[in-house]
């Protein structure tokens, strides 16, 4: 008769030194706790597809609980049934086969999951794809961190650590490996927080310049200094969010997951393009997805601001480095200058820290909805003036 599997039933199951041992989980039909005479116990799925029977590993006790077993045996049924078969995903135990999977199964929950599985193809499949994932070391995450940062790109190194880190730990529950490579592995660049904020000649160059990219990056650019909002918040704007002269986000679009409103002041609705597509996209270059490519159209602004400022001043001029985010704190910070309160511009900004942090968050329900709408209509003002505003060339 079998017994419940429970924490403490499969921590108190003692090893037959002579045998391995398959426990069935009643719980679901299939599910196996698999121990070994040297007392390891892990969990696998026994089925049968097109007649023949098969077994899944799914991943170790304790690493993997019994609720993330039947999990994992509930996902894996559910593809049998489909007609799929689960081993194959990663039957070859590549680095190529085993991110899909790591997507679909982890990635895919995510609001960030497209932007780190683009991480992941660009800087780890391209270069380990094809790599059996036990062959990858620690000397091997290292060479690698170190090629991004040569690349001219040290933060990335980071963030591509962190992102290795999470994804070889899933497969250490999973058993697909033993021990974590990152392990000891260190961040490779020291962060500074970022205070870039564009001078009034680089928004009039800026500003200037978007046109010159092109219809769709020129709305893109512009909206996202006049806004004051996040790079993707913006990108993916649809349709069905313009209600009048509010753009509304429901919290599945916002950083923070809070519903954000925000006024578009007159210069902003005429940056506003035609939707396209079922999707309603206003700002999309195929009808399907939102823009994306954002680092060749910073590029190409950043070319035609250079132009721009040479033909403004009479001489060449080297621009700073900039990124889309470093819009919105010359947002915030020209709001500042205009003397807007800082509440009033965490608002703007959709920010929870600072003084709309603690219990002010909890007590405090007035939405800002008049002071963000003159904040952001000072706000234009200040960036018309300044777009307006005359330099003698330098002789």
């Amino acid at each position: 008769m079998p017994f419940a599997l429970t924490t403490k039933t499969v921590n108190s199951l003692m090893p037959d030194p002579a045998k391995r041992l398959e426990i069935p989980d009643p719980a679901l039909s299939g599910l196996y706790l698999v121990v070994q005479p040297s007392g390891a116990k892990s969990w696998a799925l026994r089925y049968r597809q097109r007649g023949k029977p098969k077994k899944l590993t799914l991943g170790r006790w304790p690493v993997m609980p019994i609720a993330a077993a039947r999990f994992a045996a509930s996902e894996a049924l559910e593809l049998i049934e489909s007609g799929a078969d689960p081993t194959r995903e990663d039957a070859s135990g590549k680095v190529c086969s085993l991110v899909d999977l790591f997507s679909k199964r982890h990635l895919a929950q995510l609001k960030s999951g497209d932007g780190v599985l683009a991480v992941f193809q660009r800087d780890v499949v391209s270069r380990w794809g094809d790599r059996p994932v036990r062959e990858i070391s620690r000397r091997d995450v290292i060479e690698l961190l170190d090629a991004i940062i040569e690349s001219g790109r040290p933060v990335a190194a980071n963030r591509t650590l962190a992102h290795l880190s999470k994804f070889f730990g899933w497969l250490v529950e999973r058993g697909e490996i033993d021990t974590n490579p990152v392990i000891g592995v260190k961040k490779p660049t020291r962060e500074v927080a970022r205070d870039r904020v564009l001078t009034d000649d680089e928004i009039r160059w800026f500003w200037i310049a978007t046109e010159r990219a092109g219809p769709v990056w020129m709305s893109f650019a512009r909206l996202l200094l006049l806004t004051g909002q996040r790079r993707d918040e913006v990108a993916g704007m649809r349709a069905s969010e313009i209600r009048g002269d509010v753009w509304h986000l429901d919290g599945a679009r916002t950083k923070n997951g809070r519903p954000h409103d925000v006024p578009l002041t007159e210069v902003a609705k005429t940056l506003l393009r035609d939707p396209s597509g079922a999707a309603g996209y206003l700002l999309t270059t195929t009808g399907t997805t939102p823009v994306s490519g954002f680092q060749k159209a910073k590029s190409k602004i950043d070319f035609h601001m250079h132009a721009v400022a040479a033909e403004e001043l009479g001489v060449p001029v080297e621009v700073p480095h900039w990124t889309f985010h470093d819009l919105r704190r010359t947002a915030a910070t020209g709001m500042a200058r205009l003397g807007i309160p800082v509440r009033v511009t965490e608002a703007v900004l959709n920010h929870v820290s600072g003084t709309g942090g603690g219990i002010v968050a909890v007590y405090q329900r007035h939405n800002f909805a008049d002071e963000k709408r003159q904040a952001l209509e000072a706000w234009a003002g200040l960036v018309h003036e300044i777009v307006e505003a005359k330099v003698r060339p330098i002789k």
